[in-house]
């Protein structure tokens, strides 16, 4: 098992080598696409969109939601590509992490100048 800052690491990594290759103010789902490809690359383990479901009572209900990506089944990667980051994609991806008992999360933000400007770390529970 890869450990959780390795894999946090690594995604930071590829998600400045897309971002510098293709530069900023694409659909967001094009730098899913291509953040993905470069994980896998890298040997990890990614699901995309994977259903996040809800549990109502002991009933599992579908949400709609979907995280973007899942790495290592350990660090979730919510990826934007807006004029700024609102509280509520924080609340978003904080949400995803409760929801799915993950630890760590990272916001991703592509449409900026500079990607180390548009990366969040989140963590569920006692900072880590």
């Amino acid at each position: 098992m890869v450990a959780i800052n390795q894999i946090t690491k690594e995604i930071i990594d590829a998600a400045v080598k897309v971002h510098t290759h293709l530069g900023p103010s694409l659909l967001e789902s094009v730098y899913l696409r291509c953040l993905a490809y470069e994980l896998c690359q890298r040997g990890l383990r990614v699901d995309t969109e994977v259903p996040v479901p809800i549990s109502y009572f002991g009933v599992e209900i579908e949400g709609g939601f979907r995280i973007d990506l899942l790495v290592e089944r350990q660090v979730i990667a919510e990826l934007k590509s807006v004029q700024e980051i609102a509280p509520v994609h924080k609340k978003q991806l904080l949400t995803y992490l409760r929801l799915t008992n993950q630890r760590v999360g990272l916001l991703l933000n592509f449409n900026v100048n500079l990607m180390k400007d548009g990366i969040t770390r989140i963590a569920n529970g006692a900072p880590d």
